[in-house]
């Protein structure tokens, strides 16, 4: 069964060097989507080409290998970096280039440098595209679960990913209620990581979804590395340890999940990203 890296910055810069090995490494290692996040409004146009880019390559070849499917959204500790005039050119790139979902958008409390009231206005106008849209959102939370579950309750968006997942059981089945899929990542594979790997074992199979953010987050057999895709299998392999279950069967319904939250057929997830 493929597995969907359902968060992956394959656009930053510390791929520039070798993105297209990584992505082909990926593969071989049975990554065969990756959804491709945008964060600000400068590094969009960079997340459409390398998906669009990737796609010419696929179909150059003999076999379908998977494809990268874009969102684009307007991230939260890029506040400062964000502009009013970033949501009617968000709303036409959603027209134009039809991302998978908005993202990765949300609220982060953690740093008290980043303007809160600000990240909370972005937050609500993205929601209201993506209810207009009908499209999935991908969320970063950190000290902030609860403001934005209320948000999500009032903006009626149709579900989406919680990036990262850190909170509580409590907070996790809120997000599971409105729809939503939980993502877990390289912090599943550290045995230290008690927290997490307890709510990985005790949540519903069908609300997990798997991730890397890479180049962030890594894997613990790549501590103080760069992050990758490739390393998507390892977090699949916590995740069986953790639930006690078969790594295929775990496979099997993680990219079931993420195909059902993000709206992909299995045809789909082989296609090319098309304008």
């Amino acid at each position: 069964m493929p597995l969907i890296d359902t968060h992956c910055h394959l656009d930053f810069p510390a791929f520039d060097a070798d993105r297209a090995e990584v992505s082909r490494r990926a593969r071989d290692r049975g990554v065969l989507n990756m959804v491709i996040p945008g964060v600000t409004a400068a590094n969009w146009s960079g997340v459409l080409d390398i998906c669009q880019q990737d796609s010419h390559q696929q179909d150059s070849c003999l076999k379908a290998n998977g494809k990268l499917f874009p969102a684009l959204g307007l991230h939260p500790l890029f506040v400062a970096d964000h502009q009013p005039a970033d949501i009617d050119r968000l709303r036409e790139r959603l027209r134009q280039d039809r991302p998978i979902a908005i993202g990765e958008i949300g609220l982060d409390f953690a740093h008290p440098d980043k303007d809160p009231d600000a990240q909370r206005w972005y937050l609500a106008q993205q929601l209201a595209l993506a209810r207009a849209f009908k499209l999935p959102v991908l969320l970063h939370v950190r000290k902030a679960h609860d403001e934005v579950i209320q948000c999500l309750r009032e903006a009626d968006v149709p579900g989406g990913i919680a990036h990262a997942f850190n909170g509580s059981l409590q907070q996790a089945h809120a997000y599971i209620a409105l729809g939503f899929k939980l993502g877990f990542g390289g912090m599943l594979t550290f045995e230290r990581s008690r927290k997490l790997r307890h709510l990985a074992r005790a949540l519903p199979l069908e609300a997990l979804v798997l991730e890397t953010d890479a180049p962030d987050m890594t894997v613990a057999s790549h501590q103080g590395q760069r992050n990758s895709p490739e390393y998507l299998p390892e977090v699949l392999a916590a995740l069986a340890e953790v639930r006690g279950a078969e790594p295929d069967a775990l496979a099997s319904a993680t990219t079931a999940n993420a195909r059902s939250v993000l709206g992909l057929t299995e045809t789909d997830a082989l296609k090319a990203h098309r304008n």
